[in-house]
């Protein structure tokens, strides 16, 4: 693409780094505490052995975070479960009987994608880096046996930018590729050198530049891919040279981030940042209660030179000989910790750790059932511990509706989508997200109608049954069906409960004639006698 050069794209990628190493020091003191082998800020440490880190000393931060990612797991993207569902935005086309079937196929279509590719296997990584520390990038690339593959981005191997709404449109990536793939990937594009390493040494490994970010000659009518609305290049540093330069439609990155600020770059809020002052003071506790306890188990002990080769037994009620004045051995100095209140704030402390990884709420039902709680209590105990997790949990489906976007698109193009009616086409779809969490926040409106509509049928049948006309029932059970995550197909349409409703007239006006003719003919079958006929008495009276 002879509008840009490499040089273009290395200062940028200098930009971006210099902006990145202010917060550097503090990712890589969280991954010391949480997560010490998902950080890469060195891409050439992409085989170093598996990191032990010395000052995790207790296993609460990484229990509270396993915690938390499975909870989020479960409550957020269960694999097993319905968690989203798609629609139109526009409300005209709200009870669209066709159109609901139609999402409803969309979304199996969707989900069978999902779980063929390796989404699922991705999620418990996204989570843990998202908790500890505010953020996580995911490359998704088109795959042509599962249509995407996702890679989920070590920390440190990533920086990224957002333009002037906020929103992510730069991306720059450095990674080490064998020889053999680049040569797969890239072909004729590969230097001599990187062709002859793919054949004698297949597994060395060169460092990659990846940039993306809006192209400055962007045209919307152009088809030419330089002229897309993303430019994408591939750039072997140590040659300086391009392997590749795309135009996408899409930008191929979605991050991540726990929570939102326009004028930072990177989030500065995460549950490890707020829980690693505890975490720390944690660890020094367990140090300090470590040693209360080896003076009391192991103290240092003072006594006679004669009795220096004696051995202090172990065993209760073992004899020492004293020495010829006495003496014996005693410890050098008496000790009493508080060892009970010791354990006690310890424990506290990991209680608030967990406390900031939401794990009270995602083990709610099990903790206060304990408690001997009532149904009632519980959920409202839940609905508070909601209000807490609400801001994380949209920007997790902030990030999760570009992923499915990106998917629909794919879908589209690749022609496995059916497609909508023609004066549909215009219209573009709408992602709603109903896991069990969130769910849960939409409680309050299930139960509010449930309240309203008892209330309203207990005062008709008190006072006056008309007023349960003031009930729309078809709206009521269309609104309940969104909230509770209903499958569109189990309700009947409001084209088909209409043809429902004439059938049913039809029915009872038929039935309402014939009871009509059954009086009728009683009544001239007692004016004429038994034995007149009910058409033998209407000739008489000249009606036929």
């Amino acid at each position: 693409m002879e509008f840009y050069n490499v040089e273009y794209f290395l200062k940028r990628k200098n930009e971006m780094e210099e902006i990145f190493n202010t917060i550097k020091p503090d990712l890589q003191e969280l991954a010391d505490y949480f997560l010490p082998r998902s950080v890469r800020f060195i891409a050439k440490n992409t085989r170093k052995p598996i990191v032990k880190s010395k000052k995790i000393l207790d296993s609460t931060p990484l229990i509270a975070l396993r915690n938390f990612s499975s909870g989020m797991m479960s409550g957020a993207t269960s694999p097993t479960n319905r968690w989203f569902k798609t629609s139109f935005s526009n409300i005209n086309l709200a009870n669209n009987y066709y159109l609901k079937k139609w999402c409803a196929k969309q979304e199996e279509l969707t989900r069978q994608i999902l779980n063929s590719s390796n989404f699922y296997q991705c999620l418990s990584e996204i989570y843990k880096q998202l908790g500890v520390f505010g953020f996580c990038a995911v490359s998704v690339e088109p795959d042509y046996e599962n249509v995407v593959n996702f890679k989920v981005l070590p920390i440190g191997s990533y920086y990224y930018a957002k333009n002037s709404k906020g929103r992510i449109d730069t991306f720059c990536r450095v990674y080490m590729e064998s020889a053999k793939n680049i040569a797969e990937l890239y072909g004729e594009n590969c230097p001599e050198e990187i062709a002859k390493a793919a054949e004698n040494n297949p597994l060395k490994q060169y460092e990659l530049l990846h940039f993306v970010e809006k192209n400055k000659y962007y045209r919307e009518k152009r088809l030419c891919s330089k002229y897309a609305e993303y430019v994408s290049v591939v750039i072997l540093p140590a040659k300086n040279t391009f392997l590749s330069v795309k135009g996408f439609s899409k930008f191929p990155y979605v991050v991540f981030e726990g929570a939102y600020n326009s004028d930072c770059d990177y989030p500065q809020d995460s549950p490890g940042i707020n829980a690693l002052a505890d975490v720390k003071q944690l660890m020094t506790m367990v140090k300090e209660y470590a040693k209360a306890v080896k003076k009391i188990v192991c103290p240092t002990y003072k006594g006679p030179a004669s009795l220096k080769n004696k051995k202090l037994a172990d065993i209760p009620g073992a004899y020492i000989e004293e020495d010829e004045n006495g003496r014996g051995i005693s410890p050098v100095y008496e000790v009493n910790p508080k060892v009970l209140e010791l354990k006690q704030e310890k424990d506290e402390l990991k209680d608030a750790i967990k406390e900031h990884f939401y794990n009270d709420l995602f083990a709610m039902i099990l903790s206060t059932s304990q408690r001997g709680r009532t149904a009632t209590e519980v959920n409202e105990l839940k609905e508070e511990k909601m209000v807490l997790l609400s801001p994380l949990l949209e920007q997790i489906h902030n990030a999760l509706r570009q992923v499915l976007y990106w998917i629909y698109d794919e879908e589209i193009r690749v022609g496995i989508l059916e497609p909508l009616k023609e004066e549909y086409q215009n219209n573009r779809i709408n992602i709603e997200f109903v896991s069990s969490l969130a769910q849960a926040q939409k409680v309050a409106n299930i139960s509010s109608i449930e309240r309203f509509t008892t209330f309203v049928s207990n005062i008709a049948n008190s006072i006056d049954p008309i007023l349960k006309s003031k009930l729309n029932g078809e709206k009521i059970i269309e609104d309940y069906a969104n909230f509770a995550n209903i499958d569109p197909t189990q309700i009947v349409s409001a084209q088909e409960l209409e043809k429902i409703k004439i059938q049913n007239q039809n029915t009872q006006n038929q039935m309402q004639q014939l009871q009509n003719v059954k009086e009728g003919s009683q009544i001239i079958q007692n004016m004429g006698g038994v034995d007149s006929y009910g058409a033998d008495l209407l000739e008489r009276f000249g009606i036929i």
